[in-house]
C-alpha cells in the first residue's frame, strides 16, 4: 500500500490501534520538548509520577519564555529547572540560547523521529520531517518516563504546492494563505502534509515558518518530505549524518486535498485580532502604524531577519516607528552579525532584544493602546501582546520592514517601485555559526540520582483533585462566544506568566480579559458545588498551556459544554479531571444562560454507558442532549479526578 510521509512516521511508531482517521492510537515518542512557561509543571509531574531517568532518545528543556526578571519568580523558575534537567536526564537550553522551535530544529530535529512537546508551535519541526506535536504538559511528562502519546488518528491533508513565490512575497504569506482559505478551525483533527514541485524553492526554515503557524489553523501538526532541503540545512548545522530521506511513495492519497500555486500568492497580513482575519496588504495600506517587530519562532530564519536587514540597509526608520528585533537564536543572531546585518538594522534604528520569545508571549514590548503593531509572529489573539486593548497585525519580514520605513502599512512591492529598491537576493552562510556552549547534556545516571530539586517559594505543590462526583449540580459561571482562546482563559504576559508554577496565585488570572470578576466568583463556590462554563465553536484555542485546564479546576470548574473544542484543551481538560461535553443540537447553546442552575445526575454511570447523556436546566426547565467524545481511557481519568490521581491509585 502506498502511504504519504504521514502514514509512513506514523506507522514506523504505532504502538496500538489502527490508522483510521477518528480510531485512538497510540504512538512511541522520541523527542520530547518542553519551555520555561510550561516546563515548571511538567518537571513537577515527573516527580508525581517517581521517575528515575528520561526514557526517551532526547528530551530538552528550553527557558525562552520567562526572560524578563523583574523579580526574582523567572530566576527561581530557571534554578528550579536546571536542577530537574540534572535529576532526570534532560538537555537544559540556558537562557539566551533561542527559542525552542527553531533550536530544536538546528540542533536535535531528526527526519522520521516523533515528538511531544508542551507548546503548541511544536509541529514547527515538521519542516525537517519529523511528526511532531503541541500537547499538554503532563502528556509530555508521560512521553519523558517512557508511556505512549494516545490521540485521535487525523485525517491527512495533502496541500499541494506548485509554482514559485514572486518577489516581496515569502513562506509567511503561504501560511496566511492558508487561514484566509479555512480560518482557525480549518485544521482540526487534520495532519498537513505539504507537497509537490513548489517545495524545490522553500528552504528548511522556510517549511518551519509554514509548519509552525499550523498550529493556528488548529492542526494536529504539520509535516514536509525530508528532501535535498532538509539535507543542505543539517549539513550547514555541521549534522550531515542526521539526515534521512523521506518521501511519500508514488500512488500515495490523502483523505482531503489541496492546491496552493505559489506564483499566484501576494503580500497578506491579519488584521487584529485573529490569525484568520486576513486582507490583501495592498487593501490596507496607508493604516498608521506605531510599533514593528521582527521575530519569533513563525519567522525565526537568518533569512527573516536579512532581508529585513537589507530592505532598511542605509535607510532611516520613520520616526514614529518602534522597530523591535527579537534573535529567534543565538546562533542565527551570530550569523547576522557576521553578515554585517545586526550593524545594518541598528543603524536605521532598531532595537535589538535577547534571543527569545520576548513580545510573542506578551513578556516586554507591549505597544500602546489605540496604536498599530505589525509584527511577524503567530497569534494576535487579544490582549496577547500584553496591552489589553492592543491593535496587533501579523505579516511577513518583507511587510513589516515596509512599514518599518513609511510609517504605514505598506505593500514592499510597492514601496519597491517608489524607493527604486532591489528584491534583496541574499547571500547566506553555507555554514553556521555552531555553538553548544550554552546546551547543558543530561548529567551521568549515578551522578543524577543525587541532585536535589531546588524549588523557591513561588514553587506550589501540584494540586490533588478529587474524583468526579456523581451527581453535578452547579450554576453556569460563564459563558463565552466561538474560538475563545487559552490567552482568555489563562493569559500570558509579564504580569501573569511569573507565576506559571504558582497555581493558586496564577488562579487570580483566570478569564480574567473575557469577566474580571470570574476568579473571585468561582473561588466562593470552589468548595462547594463548583460551577459550569458555557463555550461555542472551537473553545480552547491556541496555546497547549495546560494552566488554561489547572486554574479553573482549582477554582471548581466541573464541566465544560461546548459546540466544539480545540484538540489540546480537550485533552487537557480530560487530564485534570474536567468533563467536556458538546451540544448536540447546537442550537441550545442559546438557551442556556449565565447563572443558569444545571444538574447532570448519575453522572459516573452515564460516562460508563455510553457517550451520550443528558444536562437537566432547573432555572428554566429545559433538559439538553449533549455527548462526549473520551476514549475509555480517558473517561477512567475524568472519573479519578484526573490523570495523576488515576495513576497514583492504580
Amino acid at each position: 500500500m502506498a502511504r504519504n510521509v504521514a502514514q509512513k512516521v506514523i506507522a514506523a511508531h504505532l504502538i496500538s490501534g489502527s490508522m483510521e482517521p477518528g480510531e485512538e492510537i497510540a504512538l512511541a515518542i522520541d523527542h520530547t520538548l518542553t519551555q520555561d512557561a510550561t516546563g515548571t509543571l511538567v518537571m513537577q509531574e515527573l516527580e508525581a509520577l517517581g521517575l528515575d531517568r528520561a526514557r526517551t532518545e532526547v528530551s530538552v528543556q528550553y527557558v525562552d519564555h520567562n526572560l524578563l526578571q523583574t523579580d526574582e519568580r523567572n530566576a527561581e523558575d530557571h534554578t528550579f529547572l536546571h536542577s530537574a534537567c540534572s535529576r532526570y536526564g534532560l538537555w537544559f537550553s540556558k537562557p539566551g540560547n533561542g527559542v525552542s522551535h527553531p533550536t530544536h530544529m538546528q540542533r536535535f530535529g531528526v527526519p522520521g523521529k516523533t515528538m511531544v512537546g508542551s507548546d503548541s508551535h511544536t509541529p514547527a519541526a515538521g519542516s525537517l520531517g519529523m511528526l511532531a506535536m503541541g500537547v499538554g504538559g503532563l502528556e509530555v511528562a508521560m512521553a519523558i518516563a517512557g508511556r505512549p502519546l494516545y490521540l485521535r488518528m487525523p485525517e491527512i491533508w495533502g496541500v499541494r504546492l506548485t509554482g514559485s513565490l514572486p518577489p516581496w512575497v515569502s513562506a509567511k504569506d503561504v501560511i496566511l494563505e492558508m487561514l484566509r482559505r479555512h480560518t482557525v478551525a480549518g485544521g482540526v483533527n487534520r495532519i498537513i502534509e505539504y507537497h509537490g514541485p513548489g517545495l524545490e524553492g522553500l528552504s528548511a526554515m522556510d517549511r518551519h515558518v509554514i509548519a509552525n503557524m499550523g498550529a493556528e489553523l488548529g492542526a494536529t501538526t504539520t509535516i514536509f518530505p525530508a528532501d535535498e532541503a532538509v539535507r543542505e540545512f543539517l549539513d550547514a548545522e555541521d549534522r550531515a549524518s542526521d539526515f534521512v530521506p523521506i518521501a511519500a511513495d508514488e500512488g500515495a492519497t490523502y483523505d482531503v486535498t489541496e492546491e496552493i500555486d505559489l506564483s499566484s500568492l501576494v503580500p497578506l497580513i491579519a488584521k487584529p485580532s485573529a490569525p484568520d482575519n486576513i486582507v490583501e496588504v495592498s487593501e490596507v495600506q496607508g493604516t498608521e502604524v506605531s510599533q514593528v517587530v521582527i521575530g519569533s519562532s513563525a519567522n525565526p530564519g537568518l533569512r527573516d531577519f536579512a532581508v529585513a536587514a537589507a530592505m532598511v540597509r542605509g535607510r532611516q526608520t520613520h520616526d514614529a516607528i518602534s522597530f523591535d528585533v527579537n534573535p529567534s537564536s543565538r546562533e542565527i543572531f551570530a550569523d547576522l552579525t557576521k553578515m554585517g546585518a545586526t550593524f545594518d538594522l541598528i543603524s536605521a534604528g532598531a532595537r535589538i532584544h535577547q534571543a527569545g520569545c520576548m513580545g510573542c508571549i506578551g513578556m516586554g514590548q507591549a505597544p500602546a493602546v489605540g496604536q498599530n503593531s505589525l509584527r511577524t509572529f503567530p497569534r494576535n489573539f487579544p490582549g496577547r501582546s500584553g496591552t489589553k486593548e492592543d491593535s496587533v497585525w501579523l505579516c511577513s519580514p518583507e511587510t513589516a520592514a515596509a512599514a518599518a520605513l513609511t510609517g504605514v502599512i505598506t505593500d514592499p512591492r510597492e514601496l519597491a517601485e517608489k524607493l527604486d529598491m532591489d528584491w534583496p537576493r541574499l547571500e547566506l552562510p553555507a555554514r553556521a555559526s555552531v555553538n553548544t556552549d550554552m546546551l547543558v547534556p543530561p548529567l551521568p545516571a549515578e551522578e543524577a540520582a543525587r541532585v536535589e530539586l531546588v524549588k523557591g517559594p513561588n514553587i506550589s505543590a501540584l494540586p490533588d483533585f478529587p474524583p468526579l462526583p456523581d451527581r453535578i449540580e452547579a450554576p453556569v459561571l460563564l459563558k463565552v462566544g466561538d474560538n475563545i482562546s487559552t490567552d482568555e482563559i489563562s493569559p500570558a504576559g509579564a504580569r501573569a506568566l511569573p507565576y506559571r508554577s504558582n497555581i493558586p496565585k496564577l488562579a487570580e488570572f483566570t478569564f480574567v480579559p473575557v469577566d474580571e470578576t470570574y476568579p473571585e466568583r468561582a473561588a466562593q463556590l470552589a468548595g462547594g458545588s463548583g460551577h459550569i462554563v458555557i463555550g461555542g465553536e472551537n473553545y480552547g484555542q491556541g496555546s497547549s498551556r495546560e494552566h488554561a485546564a489547572i486554574t479553573p479546576r482549582h477554582l471548581g470548574l466541573r464541566v465544560v459544554i461546548a459546540k466544539s473544542f480545540a484538540r489540546i484543551h480537550w485533552q487537557n481538560l480530560a487530564n485534570f479531571g474536567i468533563l467536556a461535553l458538546e451540544f448536540l443540537d447546537a442550537a441550545d447553546y442559546e438557551r442556556i444562560g449565565s447563572g443558569d442552575k444545571l444538574v447532570l445526575e448519575s453522572a459516573r454511570e452515564a460516562l460508563r454507558a455510553g457517550d451520550e447523556l443528558t444536562m437537566h436546566n432547573v432555572s428554566r426547565s429545559e433538559s439538553y442532549p449533549l455527548r462526549h467524545r473520551l476514549s475509555q481511557r480517558q473517561v477512567d481519568s475524568v472519573l479519578a479526578g484526573g490523570m495523576i490521581p488515576l495513576l497514583a491509585r492504580s
